[in-house]
């Protein structure tokens, strides 16, 4: 897990808006979405939306241009690298 990527799952153990996670990061939002990206297809965070309480499937071909206006929540897997390391 890349530093950016424990710093990202530090902040999702609620459900946490992408405007949220923005406002805590010192990435920018290429850097945040690659690195969403790549927690989401190794199944440490998941994608809800329209609302925090719905979960949305992931989509490669779209995820870029949609990464602002979702939701995000660390799965039990994440949550469990993410504190083992």
């Amino acid at each position: 897990m890349t530093e950016n990527e424990f710093a990202i799952m530090d902040e999702l153990y609620f459900v946490t808006s992408y405007t949220d996670l923005k406002s805590t990061s010192a990435l920018m939002d290429e850097e945040l979405c690659a690195a969403l990206r790549d927690l989401i297809s190794k199944g440490y965070v998941r994608i809800l939306y329209p609302d925090p309480d719905t979960e949305h499937d992931y989509d490669e071909a779209t995820f870029g241009t949609h990464c602002q206006h979702y939701f995000f929540l660390a799965t039990k897997a994440g949550l469990v690298v993410h504190n083992s390391v």
